[in-house]
């Protein structure tokens, strides 16, 4: 089932279709939450027009395949959200006073948020030395039992909680990284002032479920989607000197790439990898 909005009616109609967005029944985030964040992200992407009608619950069952008190609970939260209002006898409807949509991705956007970088404050949670997991010491070129300097941080912008950054460096390239610098300026500014020169980065990015510690700091529930942005740094000898991973909550946050034409079909600009066998051949 999906739903069609009809403008002389000023409500949504089902109608068949053969997609089916039933919420899948798996181990993790809840099933009315899994709906309140299907709902929230349509209703602030415009699929639901402010002060229209949504869906009735005898509908949203149908096409989520889920319970009643299900459906409930996920509208409640979206009310309390102030997404939706419920208007006795009439049924739900989408707030007129709505967030502001996110602009889309454009040369003026990617300008406006270099010049708001700043406006975020850095708050350093730790800083150890310590050896770092398996897989990072191999990205690292450490053997194991070889320490590396560990730093955490949380960056805000106002009160809110937007990024959390854990990077690893190798001692050999870590003198500088103090939680006293780490408080006043970025780590590869810090890198880079004991005379290290970058020559490249590869970067990764993913989805993650929330764990209770980043839950606990981005303020997000527990085992909600996270984006995770992983990027391993080499200097102009192609030495890896730093291994860093941010986690952002996707309603608050998103990453934007400034690609050069000449770039754009080549691994510079991002590839997609896909982590499942070839199927055999019957």
């Amino acid at each position: 089932m999906l739903h069609h909005f009809e403008p002389s009616s000023g409500t949504w109609m089902m109608r068949q279709d053969k997609t089916d967005n039933l919420i899948a029944r798996t181990p993790g985030t809840s099933l009315h939450r899994q709906l309140f964040v299907i709902m929230r992200d349509q209703i602030l992407r415009g699929l639901y027009q402010p002060g229209t009608s949504i869906p009735n619950e005898e509908a949203l069952c149908a096409e989520f395949g889920v319970s009643r008190i299900t459906v409930r609970r996920a509208v409640a939260d979206l009310e309390s959200s102030g997404l939706l209002i419920k208007r006795h006898g009439r049924g739900t409807f989408v707030s007129d006073e709505l967030p502001p949509a996110r602009p889309s991705a454009t040369l003026g956007l990617l300008d406006s948020l270099r010049k708001s970088a700043s406006e975020t404050e850095a708050e350093v949670l730790s800083v150890e030395t310590a050896e770092p997991p398996a897989d990072i010491a191999r990205q690292l070129d450490l053997v194991a039992g070889v320490p590396a300097v560990h730093a955490v941080r949380l960056r805000r912008r106002g009160r809110t909680p937007v990024m959390v950054t854990e990077a690893w460096v190798p001692e050999a390239f870590a003198r500088g990284v103090t939680r006293r610098e780490l408080q006043k300026r970025a780590l590869y500014e810090i890198l880079i002032a004991q005379g290290i020169h970058f020559g490249r980065v590869v970067q990764e990015i993913t989805a993650v479920a929330a764990s209770p510690f980043y839950a606990k700091q981005l303020n997000a529930e527990l085992a909600s989607p996270l984006v995770r942005i992983t990027r391993l740094l080499y200097d102009a000898h192609r030495r890896p000197v730093q291994h860093l991973t941010i986690h952002i909550a996707p309603e608050r946050s998103r990453l934007l790439m400034d690609v050069s034409i000449e770039t754009v079909n080549t691994l510079a600009a991002g590839s997609i990898f896909h982590d499942i066998e070839r199927d055999s051949q019957k």
